[in-house]
């Protein structure tokens, strides 16, 4: 049995990226960037007013300002500024040569003769400078990026409309278990509905993934494996539930090793979640997990989701908090480390939900996250701050 952090280590450090190719930018979310990506012009430009306004000297504020033209955004001003002269120009407009302020619209005064006058005592330049956020050739992203919507806004920005991202990779699932049936189904007495699948791929989807459901593999060992031996044929990444724990029908760990696979661990000291199987062979991947929804729920985000994206280029750490809890918390056992559903309250508090174990899934439809309670922590007091794993 290992730790959770020996575990997380393991799987980075078994894993290798797949090949690179260029995408178009449509498709880039959630891709991972396998190259820095460098700007191929400042940014701003040019100098541009941050105002719609008259761009004019600052040493002529007190004077009457005679107007040159109308400058509108997209347009390349056709007259220097001089002494007590000034354009009327838009927000984003080019500045005008000779100029160094633009005054805000609102604090000026029109005259006669095409003129206007300043009407505050002083105000900021309002000019946004060439290059004052990104420099020609600057690095606006780092290879190992992964691309969220924000990121795409500055590919747009430098022209990067092909990028080079690592591949994704393709992720078989397969639930094991002779007493599941498909969600459309009305389970008889001795049979549950195969929630773990359509878990699964939901997760999956929401990091960009589009996997391969192979459907449900009855309790025997010539179905398990003839079933998994299709998937690793066709797919990077195997990803089961169920079949990994120590009854007479759990024949995973038996088959990967027949199959050649290293299995790199099979316990873990984490709660949900102890039975939980990592393995590879030749850049292939298996990840099995316990068929209890919230084992395998769990199971996915520390350490599925990890595997994932890094063969997908990306060293991916959860996004963690650190919030004081809103109630007393007590546990009986505490040999391993444990994961809680919780939420958050108003008062940025962590309230724990009402769970009942591995396999009470409905817990988790009202949290915000999961509480760690690491080894040998009996109890939390109010107050007291806790890690919460946000989901």
């Amino acid at each position: 049995m290992i730790t959770f952090h020996e575990a997380l280590k393991t799987v980075k450090h078994a894993t290798r990226k797949l090949e690179k190719e260029h995408i178009d930018i449509s498709d880039c979310l959630n891709r991972v960037l396998a190259e820095d990506v460098r700007s191929d012009m400042a940014i701003p430009p040019f100098n541009k007013s941050a105002m719609d306004g008259y761009a004019c000297k600052k040493e002529d504020l007190l004077e009457e300002l005679e107007v040159l033209e109308v400058i509108a955004a997209g347009v390349a001003p056709s007259r220097s500024v001089g002494n007590k002269q000034c354009s009327k120009i838009m927000t984003g407009a080019m500045v005008p040569e000779g100029a160094d302020t633009v005054v805000m619209v609102e604090h000026t005064e029109e005259l006669e003769n095409n003129r206007i006058r300043f009407t505050k005592e002083k105000t900021k330049s309002n000019i946004c400078i060439k290059g004052e956020d990104i420099e020609e050739n600057d690095v606006v992203l780092k290879k190992g990026t992964r691309l969220k919507s924000q990121h795409i806004s500055v590919l747009a920005t430098v022209g990067c409309t092909n990028p080079l991202v690592y591949k994704k990779p393709r992720v078989a699932t397969i639930a094991t278990g002779s007493e599941l049936v498909e969600p459309h189904q009305k389970p008889n007495k001795s049979q549950i509905r195969n929630v773990n699948s359509w878990q699964l791929q939901a997760q999956l989807k929401k990091i960009g993934i589009d996997a391969n459901y192979y459907g449900i593999v009855e309790d025997s060992k010539e179905a398990t494996q003839k079933t998994m031996e299709k998937c690793l044929a066709e797919n990077d990444i195997l990803i089961i539930s169920g079949g990994v724990s120590v009854g007479d029908c759990d024949y995973v760990p038996q088959i990967l090793k027949e199959l050649g696979f290293n299995i790199w661990f099979h316990t873990l000291a984490v709660k949900p979640g102890k039975h939980t199987v990592f393995a590879a062979k030749n850049g292939q991947y298996v990840f099995a997990m316990p068929g209890n929804p919230v084992s395998s729920f769990v199971q996915f985000e520390l350490l599925g989701k990890p595997l994932v994206f890094r063969l997908m280029g990306h060293d991916y750490n959860a996004p963690m908090v650190r919030m004081p809890i809103a109630e007393d918390y007590k546990r009986k056992r505490t040999d391993r480390l444990a994961f809680i559903p919780v939420r958050f309250n108003a008062n940025n508090r962590v309230v724990p939900i009402e769970y009942h174990g591995s396999a009470h899934i409905n817990a988790f439809t009202l949290a915000d996250g999961i509480m760690a309670v690491p080894r040998e922590v009996d109890e939390f007091t109010e107050g007291e701050f806790v890690y919460v794993r946000q989901l």
